[in-house]
């Protein structure tokens, strides 16, 4: 339980900026359906190699008629040698059958380009995970930046996600808001490409920049904590951190 004390000092699980958008649902949606690349840059390439793929790729994206997928890459902040890859490429849709028409046409069109991502950027995991949203980051004049910490949480025998964890998940959302957090709320739950997951979920945040987070650091509470998260409702490791860089915005809703 210690362990999860220290993470809830950043805040939560958090996406911030335009990721909100991304994976934002209402009370009876879905979960948004999130898929994760772990890659390493391959000898002699680097960021602005893949840049310049990225660059193709979202002309491709615009070619396919493809609007409602978010993007981004982000790179290891504070880590440890068991973050043995470069770069992580983080895509967004709000629904699974979303994600299925992309991974749909990339399989049927995107052969050529999908040889120049790995000409760059080899990735050894391709997984997908569902995500649900419990604390709604402001919106951002700049979204193209953020910050993303990534907690990997087990849940306590005698509790459940649905009638223990979730309601507390929303209560130190609320809290944190209250106290001026800019912190998002979501989490992440394993769906295909694992298999012997050491974790029920990941507790995931995010916010505009260290600064930020630091400010929950700075505001955390820990006699609010233990009092919304008992002892043995959940076993958390500490948090990754990671900068974030927005590739793609899928197109608002109310556009």
């Amino acid at each position: 339980m210690n362990r999860f004390l220290l993470t809830l000092l950043t805040g939560g699980f958090v996406l911030a900026g335009g990721l909100s958008t991304a994976v934002a649902q209402d009370d009876d949606d879905g979960a948004a359906a999130v898929e994760v690349y772990t890659c390493s840059y391959a000898d002699g390439k680097d960021a602005a190699d893949l840049d310049k793929v990225i660059a193709k790729w979202n002309k491709w994206m615009d070619g396919q008629g493809i609007s409602d997928y978010s993007a981004w890459t982000m790179t290891p902040f504070y880590s440890s040698p068991e973050q043995d890859f470069d770069v992580i490429w983080l895509g967004v849709t709000q629904t699974g059958k979303g994600m299925g028409v992309v991974q749909d046409k990339w399989i049927a069109n995107g052969g050529s380009l999908g040889d120049e991502f790995d000409s760059v950027t080899p990735c050894d995991s391709h997984s997908l995970m569902a995500a649900v949203e419990f604390k709604e980051p402001p919106e951002r004049e700049d979204p193209s930046s953020i910050i993303l910490d990534f907690t990997d949480c087990t849940i306590g025998d005698d509790n459940h996600f649905s009638t223990d964890v979730a309601p507390a998940l929303k209560a130190w959302g609320e809290f944190r808001a209250g106290h001026g957090s800019t912190a998002g709320m979501w989490a992440f739950f394993p769906v295909h490409g694992g298999g012997g997951e050491e974790f029920d979920f990941k507790f995931v945040v995010s916010h505009g920049n260290y600064s930020e987070q630091g400010a929950d650091f700075d505001n955390y509470d820990p006699a609010k904590a233990r009092e919304i998260f008992p002892y043995g409702m959940l076993d958390c490791d500490s948090s990754r951190s990671y900068i974030a860089t927005n590739r793609r915005m899928a197109e608002s809703d109310d556009e």
